[in-house]
């Protein structure tokens, strides 16, 4: 957007010697523009007997107060192209019974659909009353697009036609993209591919998980979408995208993503899943160092002595970083579900965290700890912990004797191991 600047001396030369022809062009390009703003049919039927309903129209910035592009002069659209952009049902509507193609493109490889996606409104009515003339009004916009976009797909609109450019992004992944989360079950009800790919082999529901939208997450499952494809290149499933940027620094100062993560859990997520590296969504929690979702993915029996191709287990991520250690708790509670306890990984390297001076004593404890095994009773309530789980954990309260029962959930005492 931006203001229109005055036409020089040499332009206004240029304007006085067109054609008669070139003035006739562009006062037919600037009234059916106008009559497709407005809205305008009995306008539009009318002029479209001079004009190819498919041809673009070239309109002079200085001829209308409409959008133009900053620093040109004119703007080239195609008319189909500005009802859906401006979500003019009624003209969008005239256009495609007189012959519109939903499908010709513009000069960046966009569809109809595509433009719509782009320009939908993004309209938040939490911060008006019930009722309020704005919600009415937000709220009008919203169902005009929702209007316009039924009309595209039942006048033969492919609602999975990809951009032509270097993302291919579907309609679908469009509109996660831009946040227009209301389309998502209209372009899968009339055939949109929940499950399609873009150029980064992302589904839909990758992308909804990497950026925390869980209504998106939710609608997206409830069309079918897979919650444990994986992206190709690197093995992530949307599980391991959420908790990675739950895990984040923005992740933990928001408090977000724990919501997200629990409907893909819920939802069938495989939990111990791992990448190509070897990595699970608990070694990226445990990285992150944000109980909320370490004790999540603990519920849903993550496993906690899973390696990657490195010989890291989440331990040994959770040590990385001095901020996660202090969390003494945390700790043990980590502690409580390892065994064996392995304190190095491939190349025998040490965590991180624990090789600061200020965790020396840790360090020595840990190490200790990690070279001592088990007595086979220890054993014995590990297993039971991992199998039955923090899931279960209250059933076997009521079938075990309570001294047995405390004994085998019993947690570490850091203070003790530190002495």
């Amino acid at each position: 957007m931006g203001n229109i600047t005055k036409k020089g001396s040499r332009d206004l030369v240029a304007d006085s010697v067109k054609s008669p022809e070139d003035s006739s062009d562009t006062a037919l390009h600037t009234k059916l523009y106008e009559a497709i703003i407005k809205d305008d049919c009995t306008t539009i039927k009318a002029l479209l007997r001079n004009h190819p309903v498919n041809k673009p129209l070239t309109i002079l910035a200085r001829s209308t107060s409409y959008r133009l592009h900053l620093s040109q002069q004119t703007q080239s659209i195609i008319p189909i192209h500005l009802a859906a952009e401006y979500h003019k049902a009624p003209s969008l509507l005239c256009l495609l019974e007189h012959g519109a193609d939903p499908e010709v493109r513009d000069t960046r490889g966009l569809t109809a659909l595509h433009l719509m996606l782009l320009h939908w409104p993004i309209t938040s009515t939490t911060w008006t009353k019930p009722g309020d003339r704005i919600q009415r009004i937000l709220t009008d916009i919203q169902n005009n697009a929702v209007l316009c976009l039924r009309i595209l797909c039942e006048h033969g609109a492919r609602v999975n036609a990809r951009v032509d450019n270097s993302n291919k992004h579907s309609p679908l992944h469009l509109a996660i993209t831009y946040g227009t989360y209301p389309v998502l079950s209209i372009l899968a009800q009339n055939g949109a591919q929940v499950n399609a790919i873009n150029e980064s082999s992302m589904t839909p529901l990758h992308m909804a998980a990497d950026v925390l939208n869980k209504e998106m997450m939710e609608t997206l499952i409830a069309c079918g979408a897979n919650v444990n494809c994986a992206v190709s290149s690197t093995g992530n499933t949307a599980l391991k995208l959420a908790v990675c940027t739950a895990s984040s620094k923005a992740g933990r100062l928001l408090a977000a993503g724990v919501s997200c993560i629990r409907v893909l859990l819920i939802h069938g997520a495989k939990v111990n899943a791992q990448d190509h590296e070897g990595q699970t969504a608990l070694h990226e929690a445990c990285f992150g160092g944000r109980e909320a979702i370490i004790n999540l993915l603990l519920e849903f029996e993550a496993n906690v002595n899973i390696l990657t191709k490195n010989a890291e287990s989440p331990i040994y991520m959770y040590l990385q970083r001095s901020s996660n250690i202090r969390d003494v708790t945390l700790l043990a509670r980590l502690l409580y579900h390892t065994y064996p306890l392995r304190l190095t990984n491939k190349q025998g390297i040490l965590p991180a965290g624990i090789m600061l001076p200020e965790f020396h004593l840790l360090k020595e404890t840990l190490i200790n700890l990690s070279q001592k095994p088990l007595s086979l009773e220890d054993i014995c309530k590990r297993n039971i912990r991992n199998v039955y789980g923090e899931k279960y954990k209250q059933h076997l309260k009521k079938l075990l004797p309570m001294k047995m029962w405390n004994s085998i959930y019993c947690c570490y005492d850091l203070a003790y191991l530190l002495k």
